[in-house]
């Protein structure tokens, strides 16, 4: 089995127990400027027409992509074909490979009945030559083996000018010491004690978490230079909001029901100090958003 097959395997696994967790634990998070890593993908790619949520999970995304275009709830679509579906005003589609994840998004009330929802690989997208306008992908681009080929396929179905815009991982704010930096030491001393054959495998390709790292993806695609913002997202909550948010990250797979109950303990002891008077956790982590454009006449 190659590495993509075993990282491919995994995540499968994974969100057919956890359809949802990356919503779960991000959705409520919010920039400087109050916006979720959600609103700042959908403002980047605000004037597309046709968008393509590329690790569309259970549909949050295309969720509030619809919103800003003003639909009402519609019904799930599960159509592939040719080119995205979703009736008048603007086209969306997305492709996963958790048939659970894409069942959610089906369910979820704001995706249009007429978005198209394909179970496939980023590397091998069913859609024709330039289907789309833009290409968002929250928290999954930098989850994918062969990212240079992922970066092809977005090109090849993608517009002249068309937009790619993502959010990928930016771990702990450096020096803030709230919960998300006192949980990562917990977590990697909880990880490294179970045997090696029960942890997750190395996902991803690490160039996509860096400007200049992803910059050489996507110039290898055709794409033009990279923007790049790193953002603190706010977490804070209750002890067990903020366990929630945390407890999403896949390294926990590797731990039994009473592995992550006891760090779920450590953690709570780890956070106490930090709990104010009204019980909330101060709890940030970053985010990198970027996007980058193939060239107008390509």
């Amino acid at each position: 089995m190659t590495t993509t097959m075993r990282q491919e395997e995994f995540l499968r696994r994974f969100h057919a127990e956890r359809p949802g967790v990356t919503g779960e634990a991000l959705a409520r998070g919010a920039g400087p400027d109050g916006r979720s890593s959600y609103a700042m993908l959908c403002d980047l790619v605000r004037d597309a027409r046709a968008v393509l949520d590329l690790g569309c999970g259970d549909g949050l995304l295309l969720e509030r992509l619809a919103a800003r275009d003003g639909r009402g709830p519609g019904g799930g679509g599960d159509g592939t074909g040719a080119a995205p579906g979703g009736g008048a005003g603007r086209l969306l589609a997305g492709v996963d490979l958790s048939a659970e994840a894409l069942a959610a998004a089906r369910g979820r009330p704001g995706v249009p009945a007429g978005a198209a929802l394909a179970q496939a690989r980023a590397q091998r997208l069913p859609f024709a030559d330039g289907s789309f306008d833009a290409c968002v992908s929250h928290m999954a681009l930098m989850l994918m083996g062969e990212v240079d080929l992922v970066a092809a396929e977005v090109a090849r179905v993608l517009r002249p000018g068309g937009v790619l815009a993502c959010v990928v991982g930016g771990g702990a704010v450096p020096g803030g010491g709230d919960a998300y930096e006192r949980f990562l030491p917990l977590l990697r001393d909880a990880v490294e004690a179970v045997p090696a054959g029960r942890r997750m495998p190395r996902l991803g390709d690490p160039r996509t978490r860096t400007r200049e790292g992803l910059g050489e993806v996507l110039r290898g695609a055709g794409f033009g230079a990279v923007g790049w913002e790193t953002v603190p997202l706010r977490l804070d909550g209750t002890a067990d909001e903020v366990w929630a948010a945390v407890s999403g990250l896949y390294d926990l797979a590797a731990l039994t029901g009473a592995e992550a109950a006891a760090l779920r303990e450590a953690f709570r002891d780890r956070i106490a100090p930090l709990t104010g008077p009204d019980g909330r956790v101060p709890c940030a982590m970053r985010v990198h958003v970027a996007h980058a454009a193939l060239p107008a006449g390509s």
